[in-house]
């Protein structure tokens, strides 16, 4: 099968359009999306509904989902952060709420291939930015494979009997064939607020025959991306950072 895996979407309409349009004529057998569907961007709803629209879907929420539909109050969250969450929550639908509030907590096993997590496997809200993180997660958890997201950095980190290893991905498409015997975690990168220094929305495809991970990165329209969160009164830092990636 193939498995269209996305993450940390964070409101941004122009961004997951254009990945899903790419998409479209590689016919991924089932969207996987890894949490932080809003927050950040100026069209919640629009992004709700496009992600709600994907069937077959696998899904998991993050830390933003869920301040964003109330079941936490963001008392962790930096000002511009609890800001546009704030805002995000009084835009949303009530339909849309309820569906964000419904999201499970990860990780999630999917289709008994692979398992999914926002933040760790064992804390949803736990950072993995490198290989000390990825190696107390590998000691603790027994997946061989792990998808995994809010770090918005693209990166393999792939344990094998000897050691630890970290690949890096290449722009604009890095291909990367799973090893028998070694334990992965991947993270595809953020389609709507990338923060690698590549402003270009990031995901990833993984086919579970030939056990090959493809992260790819492509063009949205930044510029009016932009535009929306400066009409909705957003903070003007969740604009500016777009263009830079970061």
């Amino acid at each position: 099968m193939k498995y269209l895996i996305l993450s940390d979407i964070h409101s941004n309409k122009e961004a997951l359009s254009a990945v899903l349009s790419h998409v479209r004529r590689k016919r991924c057998d089932k969207v996987v999306f890894l949490g932080d569907l809003v927050g950040y961007g100026a069209n919640p709803n629009q992004t709700v509904d496009a992600l709600r629209a994907q069937k077959p879907l696998a899904a998991i929420r993050g830390n933003h989902d869920k301040v964003c539909s109330g079941i936490e109050n963001g008392e962790l969250f930096n000002r511009i952060a609890l800001e546009a969450a704030m805002w995000t929550r009084r835009k949303l639908t009530r339909s849309n709420l309820t569906w964000l509030k419904a999201l499970p907590q990860g990780p999630l096993l999917v289709d008994g291939k692979f398992a999914i997590s926002h933040g760790t496997p064992i804390d949803e809200d736990a950072y993995i930015f490198g290989e000390i993180e990825a190696l107390n997660v590998f000691r603790q958890t027994d997946f061989p494979l792990c998808f995994f997201g809010h770090s918005h950095f693209p990166v393999i980190f792939g344990l094998s009997p000897d050691a630890i290893t970290t690949i890096l991905t290449v722009a604009p498409t890095f291909k990367f064939k799973l090893e028998e015997g070694v334990r992965y975690l991947i993270n595809p990168g953020s389609i709507g607020q990338p923060r690698d220094g590549n402003p270009l929305a990031s995901f990833a495809i993984y086919d579970s025959e030939s056990r090959v991970v493809t992260i790819s990165r492509i063009e949205y329209r930044v510029a009016e991306t932009q535009e929306k969160i400066l009409k909705a009164g957003l903070p003007r830092p969740l604009a500016d950072r777009l263009a830079l990636g970061r």
